[in-house]
């Protein structure tokens, strides 16, 4: 019972998070068009507002994000074209990783180089794992396995960690650049102040969320491994 017990409860810390994620900013997306103008359209407002003319804003099928190399605002389609609430918290939070870049805030630089580890390192990690049965019977030694077992765990594990690191830079993109040039410019209609609140935390939470899904990929492999 009590192992059951346990299980249910990492399942819950692990998907928890996602679900909440997912959930709220499904949420908001309706109405549809509580707004009169788009995702896309705000994040270049702002960026003008801050002295970013040179970042633009572009539609991608890869997920919000900000690209600092490219110096580039990337909102899905849901959020370029979308006028709801949560397109418009999620193009605000992008808008303050542009301008966190702008300020040479330490942390975006830090996180900038650690994601571009964590997608190989996932990678590399799952691999790692499937080679694991064939060095154990190629040469024969249990020990040699479970190393290389042992080395994917821990590969997989540090790149969800590195994602868990972000969070303070996420954070601090929604609520000490995004929140407050929402409220100053009092873009927000009466009242979503406080949903707009939540949508930036889910927004902060993203890759944590991510990362935390990662460790499922680490259980599936050591159900795997273990047949």
């Amino acid at each position: 019972m009590l192992y059951l017990v346990l299980i249910c409860l990492i399942l819950l810390i692990v998907i928890g998070p996602s679900y909440w994620v997912k959930h709220t900013m499904e949420k908001y997306s309706e109405p549809a068009d509580r707004y009169s103008f788009t995702g896309a359209q705000l994040a270049r407002n702002l960026l003008n507002e801050a002295n970013l003319q040179h970042v633009g804003v572009e539609e991608t099928k890869l997920g919000d994000h900000y690209d600092p190399s490219a110096k580039m605002v990337r909102l899905a389609s849901d959020k370029f074209n979308g006028r709801s609430l949560t397109a418009i918290a999620v193009a605000a939070h992008e808008v303050g990783h542009a301008i966190q870049d702008r300020d040479n805030y330490p942390p975006l630089a830090l996180r900038t180089t650690l994601v571009q580890w964590a997608a190989p390192a996932e990678k590399l990690g799952a691999g790692i794992l499937m080679l694991a049965p064939v060095i154990m019977t190629v040469l024969r030694s249990p020990a040699a396995g479970l190393l290389f077992v042992v080395g994917g765990m821990l590969t997989l594990g540090s790149a969800a960690l590195v994602h868990a690191l972000t969070l303070p830079m996420e954070m601090n993109a929604s609520f000490a650049r995004a929140l407050p040039i929402l409220e100053r410019g009092r873009y927000l209609i009466e009242g979503d102040m406080p949903h707009a609140r939540r949508l930036l935390n889910a927004a902060a939470w993203t890759y944590v969320a991510a990362s935390l899904m990662t460790l499922l990929n680490i259980a599936r492999w050591v159900a795997i491994l273990r047949r």
